[in-house]
């Protein structure tokens, strides 16, 4: 698991957390609690993995049944971050079975998508581990889960981008067009920003590169550029201010990750590790 994988605290999770299990919930679990009595009857589970992947969010998996009942034990027998293989158990519970009923289906659904993200995002990270270019992740996630996202995409070795809008200024094409060009919009935000936010420009040319170079651009990111222009940027950036960090994106695949990383950027942003990731197939059993 990479070192940059650190869950929020539970003062802010906790909430998220209460609010899908009032979701799956409801009025009351019709089956459950019909069929059991509350905290009377102890039992134990087993998490078994049904596909090859990275595990993540088994964290999380076992704060959403001690939200349930807090003597709910929850043992994580893969370790956050490790691949799994079909068959292999990643965690065994122990508790009332009413709460292990309860809060099977928003811990798995929780661990399966965070899982999926981890083991997709370490794909594309190996594709370039041996070049010095880091993969980034976006804003491009799912309303409300954007926290847990961010974090599977660390467990997979990504580093995380701007978690919003308030960590970082990125002026991007249509506040390029709003401003009147590059140059003006950096003027303008930064006589306005606090220290020490950064500015980050995206820009789609030569011409718009060498503007965001005039005005001192913390970060410039190659939008969309062809390998060759994007060569071109690169040099251009480095024999102007080594400082300036840059940063490749758009239609980044797997295909491609590779080549765009070659071209000597530091940074390449990706939505697809968190779009076009599949859940990684996980089951509970109760023994």
């Amino acid at each position: 698991m990479s070192n940059s994988a650190v869950l929020p605290p539970w003062l802010v999770l906790d909430p998220l957390l209460r609010n899908w299990l009032l979701e799956d919930i409801g009025r009351g679990d019709r089956t459950t609690n019909n069929l059991l009595v509350e905290d009377a009857t102890p039992g134990t589970a087993k998490w078994i993995a049904k596909a090859n992947g990275i595990v993540a969010g088994l964290p999380v998996a076992a704060r959403v049944f001690q939200l349930l009942n807090e003597k709910v034990s929850f043992m994580a027998v893969a370790a956050e971050g490790t691949r799994c293989e079909p068959g292999q158990v990643v965690a065994e519970i122990h508790g009332s079975l009413d709460a292990l009923l309860m809060g099977e289906r928003v811990a798995l659904n929780l661990a399966m998508c965070l899982s999926g993200i981890a083991s997709f995002t370490n794909i594309y990270v190996e594709q370039i581990a041996d070049l010095p270019a880091q993969l980034v992740d976006t804003r491009k996630t799912t309303p409300g889960l954007r926290l847990l996202e961010k974090y599977a995409t660390a467990v997979g070795g990504a580093i995380n981008h701007r978690m919003g809008l308030d960590d970082a200024v990125m002026i991007k094409d249509n506040h390029i067009v709003a401003a009147g060009g590059i140059g003006e919009a950096i003027t303008r935000i930064r006589s306005k920003i606090p220290y020490p936010l950064t500015i980050e420009v995206e820009t789609e040319s030569l011409e718009q590169v060498k503007e965001a170079l005039l005005h001192k651009a913390d970060i410039i990111m190659l939008d969309n550029m062809p390998p060759d222009i994007m060569c071109q940027a690169v040099q251009l950036i480095r024999q102007q201010n080594s400082q300036t960090k840059i940063e490749a994106s758009g239609n980044v695949t797997l295909e491609t990750i590779r080549a765009v990383a070659e071209t000597g950027v530091d940074y390449i942003s990706s939505s697809a590790p968190i779009t076009q990731s599949k859940w990684l197939d996980l089951s509970m059993r109760i023994y």
